[in-house]
């Protein structure tokens, strides 16, 4: 049996080697629960923009059947995909078989995300909570590159920020800002802190003013149950929410992504370590994109200059055959 996913979060015992005889793991983005699995061979990689996977749902990769995760439904029978629309609405639409795991503590977020009974073959009720994201902790030169990133950010811009410690501590960092606005693929906890400050307003916003766009979300406990009907936020399709030229609308917009190594020519790499799969291309190229084309916009590569306490550069003379970056050079800052 072929399981395809992106990003794989829980215990994932299908990758599991004892279990190779009987499930193939396709990842369309490798993490910590099947980076080994890839990079030992007993689970395969597909690179591709996270922009361009629900295209590949039903015509390069068969669905059978879509395992999904939705919140109770309401009065007219529409369920919420909740914390992760992204490639999975496209999967209920275009599977064989639809099995929805119906679950109370999935919060009911508005936008184009949501799936009627009808359209479900089979639901299985549930009442575990919802995986949740620790927050990452800064080491100094982590705080210190994030806080040199929010210097960067202007009243009134429109934000992307990705996951782990310094896009935490950008956020921590820009709570005197006014009227900024989001439009992302992920919503985290520094998001909500923003908004309950008053920082995120949305007000200025060129597409979607007064609403937070993003595809899917991760963090605490609390943070779900913040986004639980609440009008400030939509969630869409990843198709909609990093499409470069949807992007584009949002006027000084600021994507702020992290890398692994980058070299003297500007090259970066962001999804591999020489020949070892790390993680994948996912949105971070989407973004890019979008931030370079709009007006005032700026894309944003962050990194700290060494690794392992000191012992690794990340900034060589020129990137390993292995590790050229998938961001063109018209797309770099």
């Amino acid at each position: 049996m072929r399981i395809v996913s992106v990003l794989v979060m829980g215990e994932a015992a299908f990758v599991r080697p004892a279990y190779a005889g009987s499930f193939r793991h396709l990842s369309l983005f490798v993490g910590g629960k099947t980076r080994a699995a890839v990079n030992e061979g007993r689970a395969d990689f597909m690179p591709c923009f996270f922009n361009q996977v629900p295209s590949l749902l039903g015509t390069h990769i068969p669905v059978d059947i879509a395992l999904v995760t939705v919140s109770e439904p309401g009065e007219r029978g529409y369920c919420s995909l909740g914390v992760a629309v992204d490639y999975t609405k496209r999967a209920v639409e275009v599977a064989r078989t639809v099995i929805a795991e119906v679950n109370p503590y999935m919060p009911r977020i508005p936008g184009d995300c949501m799936v009627h009974l009808t359209d479900i073959d089979f639901m299985v009720e549930t009442n575990r909570p919802i995986i949740e994201l620790p927050r990452a902790l800064a080491a100094e030169d982590e705080r210190l590159a994030g806080e040199n990133v929010a210097a960067l950010v202007e009243d009134g811009a429109t934000l992307q920020v990705g996951i782990g410690a310094m896009p935490e501590v950008v956020c921590c960092r820009l709570t005197d800002r006014h009227d900024l606005g989001v439009h992302s693929e992920m919503v985290s906890d520094g998001i909500m802190e923003l908004v309950e400050c008053g920082a995120i307003t949305g007000a200025r916003k060129t597409l979607h003013p007064g609403k937070i766009i993003a595809t899917f979300v991760m963090g605490s406990r609390k943070l779900y149950n913040w986004l639980h009907d609440n009008p400030l936020m939509e969630m869409h399709p990843v198709t909609y929410t990093n499409n470069p030229s949807v992007i584009s609308r949002n006027r000084n917009m600021v994507a702020v992504n992290g890398a692994l190594e980058v070299d003297r020519l500007g090259q970066i790499c962001a999804d591999t370590l020489g020949p070892v799969q790390y993680s994948g291309v996912g949105g971070q190229v989407d973004f890019v994109r979008g931030a370079r084309l709009s007006e005032g916009g700026k894309a944003v590569i962050v990194l700290t200059s060494t690794a392992r306490n000191g012992q690794v550069s990340r900034i060589v003379p020129t990137l390993k055959p292995e590790s050229r970056s998938p961001i063109p050079t018209s797309a770099r800052t």
